[in-house]
């Protein structure tokens, strides 16, 4: 188990990985709604 010093450190990175996946899914959500309106032209 992480000792009371690596939480801090760990918090901040599953933090930034949280924010990754959400931008990420944003991404891919534009992309896709891209691709539908190039495919129903």
């Amino acid at each position: 188990m992480a000792g009371n010093g690596d939480m801090k450190a760990h918090a901040q990175t599953y933090d930034r990985v949280i924010a990754m996946l959400k931008w990420g899914a944003v991404a891919c959500g534009a992309i896709a709604l891209a691709v539908i309106l190039i495919i129903s032209r």
